[in-house]
């Protein structure tokens, strides 16, 4: 079963400069647009989250009709969803069958996707 040994490592072997703060969480810094990636061993997931930008008080609907409609069409890994105030996205996979590219792919799929979708959601925050 991989462990959080082998998260660190494949933190290392992407190059991503990175902290934890505690046991099983590292804050992953230093990708492209990103400043928050946030990646948790939890039970027999792990999680990662990245906060993508507060929910406006104007255009609320508008906002959630656009972060349904990037779920069900471009997102490969996770879902934008809403947590307190802030829209994120977020994705969990098996720790036990966990590999290198599977764990590549999601941060790299996040990232694309916080990249490519930034001009659609920039008006929504604009809008707040």
């Amino acid at each position: 079963m991989k462990n959080e040994q082998d998260i660190e490592s494949y933190l290392f072997r992407m190059e991503l400069p990175h902290d934890e703060p505690r046991q099983g969480t590292w804050l992953v810094r230093g990708i492209d647009g990103i400043d928050n990636l946030v990646v948790t061993i939890a039970g027999p997931v792990v999680v990662f989250r990245v906060k993508v930008m507060e929910v406006p008080r104007l255009h609320r609907e508008e906002l959630f009709r656009t972060l349904l409609e990037l779920n069900a069409t471009e997102m490969m890994h996770g879902a934008y969803g809403i947590e307190g105030d802030a829209v994120v996205i977020s994705d969990a996979l098996q720790l036990e069958n966990l590999d290198y590219n599977e764990f590549a792919a999601t941060v790299d799929d996040i990232t694309l996707a916080v990249a490519s979708h930034h001009g659609r959601l920039a008006k929504f925050h604009e809008a707040a």
